[in-house]
């Protein structure tokens, strides 16, 4: 059975920083596509950041572009957001996913196969 776990949530002040992780059971994330998400109360769920675990390309939605690096350990089975100079816009459930598809980077939900629970991160201004 796949699951995928969210660590790191918290609450921080505007700039101030976290990392996310993501670790992987029952599942290889060897050569697949892993994304963050999302969701803010009252919107839709949006991607931040994915990357390719094959050759560790990255791609990243444009209002985290700078502040936000997502990494993996594959031989640890997880995977990583750093968040930097967060703010209050940051706010929101944030989620893990993986893909068994190879449509390549991508920042939408329809792409991703498993999902995990969530970890919340909170911004005070």
């Amino acid at each position: 059975q796949v699951q995928l776990m969210e660590t790191g949530g918290g609450s921080v002040q505007t700039g101030g920083s976290l990392r996310l992780s993501c670790a992987a059971s029952g599942y290889s994330i060897s050569n697949k596509y892993m994304g963050w998400f999302r969701q803010a109360p009252g919107k839709e769920r949006e991607g931040v950041a994915s990357i390719y675990t094959g050759n560790s390309g990255t791609y990243y939605h444009n209002s985290v572009k700078g502040r936000f690096t997502i990494s993996q350990d594959s031989a640890e089975k997880t995977v990583y957001l750093q968040m930097d100079s967060l703010k209050p816009e940051d706010t929101a459930m944030y989620f893990c996913a993986a893909s068994d598809k190879k449509y390549g980077l991508s920042l939408e939900s329809s792409a991703y196969d498993y999902w995990g629970q969530g970890t919340q991160v909170t911004v005070s201004s």
